[in-house]
């Protein structure tokens, strides 16, 4: 069989919806709504645009940015004279793709097929997005107890001695970053136990921000050399508070709104077992 042949047949064996995907210069996927419809049997594109309204109201409803998925644009096709005419396309994201075939005519076999295809696609890009978050959290995670001991040291330096000295002292930095909420007051919030840890159940995006308030902190109380636990425990709330507003400033959800992760205990065991794997 000659090269050609193969490559035809390989991309003959390729999924419909895979055949019309198409990639932007910055590497990203996307699907033409009207291309999409044709796949799909829909031979009268207005219909169509019915299915992707239904789409994008499920996806506000999901609490994704719909502009993210969907983007309107004009785009010139060429008719039967060779002429070309301008008319209305939606360019959408995989996702998009997924929540369309799932609003789509069902009694199309073709349907029925996209929404397997898209259903398992979705899953696997969900599954790449939660591992990566989860490398995101123990990096970030181990930085934090690296940092939170040299907090304690420059702490300790300042005059924050006893155990109760540091639980105060802790408790002025949630407060700042956490708009007055004590570390109590966050594990009642984000309804965790009082055997659970606060740090081993926040994801990337709180956890870089515990990150930033620790490292700023000890780095003030040891260039200004500060000292005595009042002024100490006032830092940490400042230093707190200033994090809080960049977020804010920023449009970032505030810490106290993030959900509570699994433990990260989960991700730290199973990042020995897959060590241990390697070895063997």
């Amino acid at each position: 069989m000659s090269d050609h042949s193969m490559k035809s047949r390989e991309k003959d064996e390729r999924s419909p919806f895979e055949r019309i995907k198409r990639v932007n210069e910055a590497g990203n996927e996307f699907w033409s709504s009207r291309e999409f419809a044709r796949v799909l049997g829909y031979t009268d594109y207005r219909n169509f645009e019915q299915v992707i309204a239904k789409a994008k109201m499920a996806c506000f409803n999901s609490g994704q940015r719909v502009e993210d998925h969907f983007v309107d644009i004009t785009e010139m096709v060429t008719i039967g004279s060779g002429a070309e005419r301008a008319v209305a396309t939606t360019l959408m994201s995989r996702y998009a793709c997924y929540l369309a075939v799932q609003n789509a005519d069902p009694a199309k076999e073709i349907v029925a097929l996209g929404q397997t295809y898209f259903a398992i696609q979705t899953r696997r890009q969900e599954l790449t997005d939660q591992e990566l978050e989860g490398e995101r959290r123990l990096l970030l995670r181990g930085e934090l107890k690296q940092h939170n001991s040299k907090l304690a040291d420059a702490a300790k330096g300042a005059g924050v001695i006893t155990g109760k000295d540091y639980a105060i002292f802790q408790n002025h930095g949630y407060q700042g970053l956490y708009g007055g909420m004590t570390a109590q007051d966050i594990h009642q919030h984000k309804r965790l136990s009082k055997s659970q840890q606060i740090l081993d159940h926040m994801g990337s995006t709180e956890l870089a921000a515990n990150l930033f308030r620790a490292t700023q902190t000890e780095e003030k109380l040891r260039r200004e050399n500060i000292k005595g636990k009042s002024r100490a425990n006032q830092t940490h709330y400042e230093v707190g508070k200033k994090v809080r507003k960049t977020i804010q400033e920023l449009g970032g959800t505030m810490p106290e709104d993030l959900p509570a992760a699994d433990s990260i205990k989960k991700l730290e065991a199973k990042k020995r077992k897959q060590i241990k794997h390697n070895k063997q």
